[in-house]
């Protein structure tokens, strides 16, 4: 998001007076709209703006804070763990938006993002644990990253992730995905000289305890390089490959 870039230049161009760009300048830090503060500031804080997670937020909050995103500028808005009816929440403050059904993942796309260098990898290790990689494929696209898929290679057949070792060597940095007893981030950890996000899934029968025993087998991982994000949390593993790729 660019809100403050945009005020400025459109009062350099003058199509926008000092009493205009003073009235936007007041809520360009955050707005308060009572149940919710909006951050307008975090684009310019951290490079990318505040993304809206629906579980737990009524239908019209979901619009209410959509419409004031948008209005901010900037390259559009992302909606994480949406159902039907928050994409309808969000239609309503965008028509064009977007749902991504498999990643539950809202998008409004009103600019490219500016490229990033590098390339992130994007690891599933069996095709129920795509959501979870969906989502941090598409966050990260959505921030400027190019990405790789490379699905269904878990470690019950080892041989599928060994005929992806080129692309898996020419990543950037791999976000792997894993639930059951989340061994893959371990192995592709040992074969890359790039940083492993490890997400552990809440794929797995009933001792995988909803992905804890993902979570547990990844933190006491014996490969070096590897780190740890919440069960499911693909968009925190986005978030951090991006900024690992706005490092270099």
């Amino acid at each position: 998001m660019d809100g403050w870039g945009a005020v400025l230049r459109a009062f350099r161009d003058g199509t926008l007076d000092e009493a205009g760009a003073l009235e936007r300048l007041k809520t360009l830090s955050f707005e308060d709209l009572g149940f919710a503060k909006v951050d307008h500031h975090r684009a310019l804080r951290q490079g990318f703006p505040e993304v809206i997670f629906c579980p737990g937020k009524a239908a019209e909050h979901i619009t209410a804070i959509a419409e004031k995103l948008l209005k901010a500028g900037g390259p559009g808005l992302l909606a994480t763990r949406a159902d039907e009816a928050a994409y309808e929440a969000v239609r309503r403050a965008a028509p064009d938006a977007i749902y991504q059904t498999i990643a539950r993942l809202v998008e409004v796309r009103r600019a490219a993002p500016a490229p990033l260098p590098g390339t992130v990898g994007i690891v599933s290790a069996g095709s129920a644990d795509i959501p979870v990689a969906e989502e941090a494929a598409l966050v990260a696209e959505a921030l400027g990253c190019r990405t790789d898929r490379i699905y269904d290679v878990g470690v019950a057949g080892l041989h599928r992730l060994l005929a992806q070792l080129e692309r898996l060597s020419a990543a950037s940095v791999l976000i792997v995905a894993a639930g059951m007893e989340g061994a893959l981030p371990s192995v592709v950890g040992g074969l890359v000289d790039c940083p492993v996000i490890a997400v552990p899934t809440s794929v797995g029968y009933g001792a995988s305890f909803g992905g804890l025993s993902a979570l547990l087998g990844m933190l006491s991982s014996c490969a070096a390089g590897v780190g740890v994000m919440n069960i499911d949390n693909g968009f925190g593993a986005a978030m951090l490959a991006t900024k690992i790729l706005r490092g270099k």
